[in-house]
């Protein structure tokens, strides 16, 4: 126990004695080891910074969504949404989504969920129908909290989904509608009207 101890004790000596006398080789490593960690810190600032500015100028032309596969233009709305100030927007369409195919909170506290249903062919493609509509009336604030309840379309709705819509405190977004949102003009809670007040103040006011 004792030739353990002493062994110990020496090879700490040992390894004390070296260093007094090679002090640049630690001082280099922590140098070299500060370096890379401000340059790991430097990337991930750009690259943040670059992602707002990508987010601020991101456009869609009609076209351009009509060309997309359907779980494709359902990251399209949550991006749309990131870019509007929906820092936690989320798509999570898919099975058992119970009719939420983008989640989002916006600058204001209001909790956003959507539908999106894309058509292929755009106004040529089936319309949406009161269905739709009330299988996301049945979830949207009872399963998934909702303040703001959306369905989204490249297409175009039925005649009997606005009253329909109307009378159950839900907003449709067409074609019309989503062309003038995707190109940026504002974001989408000012181009909807009878939104529910907000939940905190925004902090871009």
């Amino acid at each position: 126990m004792l030739g353990a101890a002493a062994a110990g004790l020496w090879l700490i000596v040992t390894i004390a004695n070296w260093l007094l006398e090679h002090w640049w080789i630690p001082a280099a490593l922590a140098a070299a080891a500060a370096a890379a960690t401000g340059w790991w810190l430097h990337q991930r600032a750009q690259q943040a910074k670059w992602e707002r500015v990508r987010a601020r100028a991101l456009r869609y032309a009609l076209p351009q969504l009509d060309a997309l596969h359907h779980r494709q233009f359902e990251l399209a709305v949550r991006d749309l949404m990131r870019r509007d100030g929906c820092a936690d927007a989320e798509q999570v369409g898919g099975a058992g989504d119970n009719g939420a195919d983008v989640k989002a909170t916006d600058p204001f506290g209001r909790r956003w969920v959507i539908q999106c249903k894309h058509r292929r062919a755009g106004l040529a493609g089936s319309p949406v129908r009161t269905p739709d509509l009330q299988v996301l009336n049945g979830t949207a604030r009872q399963v998934h909290g909702a303040d703001v309840v959306i369905l989204v379309t490249n297409g175009r709705f039925t005649a009997n989904c606005r009253p329909f819509a109307e009378s159950q405190r839900l907003h449709l977004v067409d074609r019309h509608l989503l062309g003038e949102w995707a190109a940026g003009s504002r974001p989408l809670w000012e181009l909807l009207h009878k939104l529910p007040p907000p939940r905190r103040p925004s902090p871009l006011s």
